[in-house]
């Protein structure tokens, strides 16, 4: 087996300045008590202003001004941990939360499906970015190993036992994984790397140190197992962006709607699912909140559709009071299948699928202005179709023998008489009679005709004498 790493430093920030409008400003992260608050992250922008982690905030206040404060929650941060867990089950069937700030994965079985591991790498951190974290990643033949080796590297990857001795003979002691008393000890006897304790006896090693520290040695090189919890993704997706300041327009509400239903797709995108509705939720003062569900006709997953959706349905809305945070809630998660797809597309690349067509229809015009036609057992044209609102909208070619002719693409709502000069006659007759049962008896002759005006036309004649009617366009 080969396993990967993926430790995410910043991981509380990352989640706080992937929902800013401006990421590069100055902003830190809160912790610690009421009386002594303390600095417990700090932006690259920050940082440039000479703020440090676990400086005290009176301290920071002091030295420098016009930086942004968040409170640092750690319920937030193992939510993004979760978020980012369901994203990277897409790559692999196994990972782990284990450790904390990162993700391991087991990639052998992976490589065959996403490529070589410099390629399979390049996607992780392309996708990682788009998201928003920031991450480093290593590889190595075991998941203790590569947790370790991330602590002080990033693109590394190992394959085979000697390789991995050596890298990990070259770690430092504070960051091989030991526990903080543990790599005191070793540093007051003068080991600096891991190197050097591997050259101790062990049986000293046993007398001298909690069995755990020979536990973990063996677990480095893989001379003993290290059971993982694989993580297995939930079958809800409920996020919320708090907005930090009331927002009274719709159009503020683009930007953290963009992030959530990216975030949906990504998180569909790992489990390998779709979603066919889901509800925003604008939360105002006093616990009131404004529901808009999105519906769709077939589950989807692409990102920037699920947000043209969500952008249509929350235009419509007049907020009732200012909005203090956004929710998005998909409790059904249906199976996800793709839409078949010529192996050469004749399609412009300008050009938008029939599907996302129709869903954006929707949501611009109303769930009932979009419907399908179903083709009925009726010979008179008026009555061979009908257009209820509860017809899928699918593009469905008429069933075999509904049309014992050419039909024309539009058909108006009722035939109305011929004007100007007799018209020149390409196709015809076709006779249709029926009706008698309903009260709608008709009996006519069809022709298609060629206008004065050179536009193709569907027309009949009545049986036993009339002018000509006019019933449709041909194309």
């Amino acid at each position: 087996m080969r396993w990967a790493c993926i430790l995410l430093p910043q991981l509380a920030l990352d989640g706080v300045l992937r929902r800013c409008a401006d990421p590069d400003a100055p902003r830190v992260l809160v912790g610690g008590s009421a009386q002594r608050r303390m600095l417990h992250a700090v932006s690259p922008a920050a940082r440039a202003l000479g703020l440090r982690r676990g400086m005290a905030l009176t301290a920071a206040q002091a030295l420098a001004h016009g930086f942004a404060t968040d409170a640092y929650r750690p319920e937030d941060e193992a939510r993004w941990h979760r978020f980012l867990a369901g994203w990277a089950y897409g790559f692999s069937s196994q990972v782990s939360l284990q450790f904390p700030h990162a993700l391991m994965l087991e990639i052998q079985g992976s490589l065959g499906l996403f490529g070589p591991w410099p390629r399979f790498e390049a996607r992780l951190r392309e996708e990682l970015t788009a998201l928003g974290f920031r991450h480093r990643i290593v590889a190595a033949p075991h998941p203790l190993a590569a947790r370790v080796l991330a602590n002080g590297h990033d693109g590394l990857a190992i394959d085979g036992d000697a390789p991995l001795r050596h890298a990990l003979g070259q770690l430092p002691i504070q960051r091989a994984g030991f526990a903080p008393e543990v790599a005191t000890a070793f540093a007051r006897m003068g080991l600096r790397t891991l190197r050097q304790v591997w050259a101790l006896p062990r049986d000293g090693l046993a007398r001298r140190f909690p069995a755990e520290v020979l536990r973990h040695l063996d677990a480095l090189l893989g001379e003993r197992d290290v059971a993982l919890e694989s993580y297995r993704p939930p079958d809800r997706f409920d996020p919320r962006i708090e907005l930090g300041h009331e927002v009274e327009s719709s159009q503020a509400l683009l930007f953290p709607l963009k992030r959530l239903t990216a975030d949906l797709a990504a998180f569909l995108a790992g489990r390998d699912g779709g979603v066919q509705c889901f509800v925003l939720q604008l939360e105002h003062d006093h616990d009131a909140r404004t529901r808009v569900p999105v519906g769709l006709l077939a589950p989807e997953r692409d990102a920037a559709l699920l947000f043209e959706l969500a952008r249509g349905r929350l235009e419509q809305v007049q907020l009732p009071a200012p909005v203090r945070a956004i929710a998005l809630c998909a409790d059904e998660l249906p199976p996800f299948v793709p839409v078949h797809r010529e192996l050469f597309d004749p399609r412009p690349q300008q050009a938008m699928p029939w599907e996302q067509l129709r869903e954006r229809l929707r949501a611009r015009l109303g769930e009932d202005a979009v419907h399908g036609v179903q083709v009925q057992a009726d010979h008179r044209p008026e009555c061979a179709s009908i257009s209820p609102p509860d017809v899928p909208t699918r593009r469905e070619a008429p069933s075999p023998g509904a049309a014992a002719g050419p039909r024309p693409g539009w058909l108006l709502a009722k035939p109305v008489p011929l004007r100007g000069p007799m018209p020149q006659l390409l196709a015809g007759p076709e006779r249709i009679e029926s009706g008698w049962w309903d009260g709608g008896d008709v009996r006519r002759d069809y022709y298609r005709a060629r206008l004065a005006t050179g536009q193709c036309a569907w027309v009949f004649r009545p049986i036993g004498g009339g002018g000509f009617m006019l019933h449709g366009w041909f194309a």
